[in-house]
């Protein structure tokens, strides 16, 4: 009987292995952006774990299958509920259902949206991207769906602690939404003078500059980001995302984007879809 259980041990722990192995797999198809490929190997598991769960949703997430993210995400934070990076994920897969629903639905979704925002800030107050959402989600959303220009600040200052530049950014955010131009433009200097060797804190300055209407001041910050990181795709697509939005130099947006969708990219840059959905502006 003993030889047998361990015997048994021998199995399941090589088991275990093979499995990680494939969700390693996945993981690496994923980051390249392989959504279809990465799904294909995590649903031949057969016994899926949480991390196999949060990845599956994940690749539904970056496919825009909103529904079947928040599914397999639900799973994932069921398996490990102490899990902060898994409730982040759930929580913006949430936050698309809302964006994406009817007027009748949305409610809920958002709801939800905050609470899994809150749920991974409480069980990892260092998580900065779960920080930085619910920040994002105070800004945003109304009062009655919990959002708040207090909460904000308070969550602005919490960001702050763990991270000087991202401190400020939040700050310059909600500056601006309170139409203190003033001080939003301060705090995004001080964001860029906290990160000087950071490309994206100029060129949050410079999209800042950009709707104020100071095109001159925002190509200098957009030439001095590109010094920092020639052709990196995301700043690439930002810049050219800014252009449009404002509406000018739309034909230099269009190259942007056109080296954007040629730029090997990953699961964190900008989909190229949306590239193309500007292209067509």
């Amino acid at each position: 009987m003993r030889v047998k259980f361990f015997a048994l041990l021998s199995i399941l722990a090589a088991f275990a292995s093979a499995a990680g192995l494939e969700v390693e797999r996945a993981r690496n198809l994923y980051n390249s952006t392989d959504f279809d490929g990465s799904l294909r190997l995590l649903h031949a598991l057969p016994v899926k774990d949480g991390p196999a769960y949060e990845l599956i949703g994940r690749n539904y997430y970056m496919q825009r299958d909103y529904k079947q993210a928040t599914e397999a995400l639900e799973k994932a934070l069921a398996a490990d509920p102490a899990n902060s990076g898994y409730a982040l994920w759930l929580g913006r897969a949430f936050g698309r259902r809302a964006e994406t629903s009817s007027l009748f639905t949305a409610p809920g979704y958002a709801a939800k949206t905050r609470q899994y925002f809150e749920k991974a800030v409480q069980l990892d107050p260092r998580n900065p991207d779960a920080l930085n959402d619910l920040f994002e989600y105070y800004l945003e959303a109304p009062g009655f769906l919990g959002g708040g220009f207090d909460k904000a600040a308070a969550t602005a200052t919490r960001i702050a602690q763990l991270d000087p530049a991202e401190g400020h950014a939040a700050q310059a955010r909600l500056a601006e939404k309170k139409k203190d131009f003033a001080a939003a433009e301060q705090s995004f200097r001080r964001a860029v003078e906290s990160a000087p060797s950071q490309p994206g804190r100029l060129i949050e300055l410079a999209r800042f500059l950009l709707r104020r209407g100071r095109d001159r001041e925002a190509e200098q910050c957009f030439a001095q980001a590109e010094k920092l990181a020639p052709n990196n795709p995301k700043l690439l697509y930002e810049r050219a995302e800014a252009y449009i939005g404002n509406g000018r130099n739309r034909e230099l947006a269009r190259e942007l984007l056109r080296r954007y969708v040629n730029s090997p990219l990953t699961a964190d840059d900008p989909p190229r879809s949306d590239a193309a959905k500007l292209l067509q502006q």
